[in-house]
């Protein structure tokens, strides 16, 4: 039997030529997500062996999903990505990824990643070993280390544009909690305006400017 892969990106046109990809190689997308947040809770109930999602996604970015899908249920996650940036690929390590593969690279790397990732080893697309390794080796911490994984996800959330009440209402909390988490990211991080959120949102990452 194939491998089961859930597949998460919020392009559908990349997503079916990366299913067309995958199955015609012998794997089974037994799943796929446009955020996410989506991403996580298919991944709860399909149980697949991996799960290959883009970085930068609506509503929780990939790195976030890949963290609490690890947390969850232990299923290894794929980062299929444009950006080979430090910062980006850090994060990523951080929080727990199993592979990392560049978009440019997927027709050629995205099998092989998939394989590897089954096996319990660890993928790079060729290009990026040497970037993580020059910035593990300077081991700059991320200003995003001081935020909790909710935090991290609220801070999204408002950078997107979401309203308090918005944002409680995706996370399934109180408004009253959604406006505490708020106010304590912003005492963390010492930015007192929506603006300055969402100026360090796009510098670290969480989103596309």
């Amino acid at each position: 039997m194939g491998v089961r892969v859930v597949l998460a990106d919020d392009h559908a046109m990349l997503r079916d030529g990366l299913k067309v990809l995958l199955e015609k190689t012998g794997f089974i997308v037994a799943g796929e997500a446009e955020n996410g947040a989506q991403a996580v809770e298919i991944a709860r109930s399909v149980r697949p062996q991996v799960v290959v999602m883009d970085l930068t996604m609506p509503v929780m970015n990939g790195i976030e999903a890949a963290s609490e899908i690890r947390q969850e249920t232990g299923i290894p996650t794929i980062l299929l990505t444009m950006h080979a940036e430090e910062q980006h690929v850090l994060r990523a390590f951080k929080a727990g990824i199993a592979g990392y593969v560049l978009k440019s690279k997927a027709s050629a790397d995205l099998v092989q990643a998939i394989q590897e990732v089954t096996r319990g080893n660890a993928y790079l697309s060729p290009g990026i070993s040497a970037t993580v390794i020059r910035e593990m080796l300077n081991k700059e911490s991320s200003g995003a280390d001081v935020l909790t994984l909710r935090e991290r996800q609220v801070l999204q959330l408002i950078a997107e544009g979401n309203t308090t009440k918005e944002l409680s209402h995706l996370l399934g909390v109180s408004v009253r909690t959604g406006d505490s988490h708020r106010s304590r990211i912003m005492e963390k991080l010492k930015i007192h305006e929506t603006a300055g959120l969402v100026r360090y949102a796009i510098r670290k990452g969480f989103i596309e400017a």
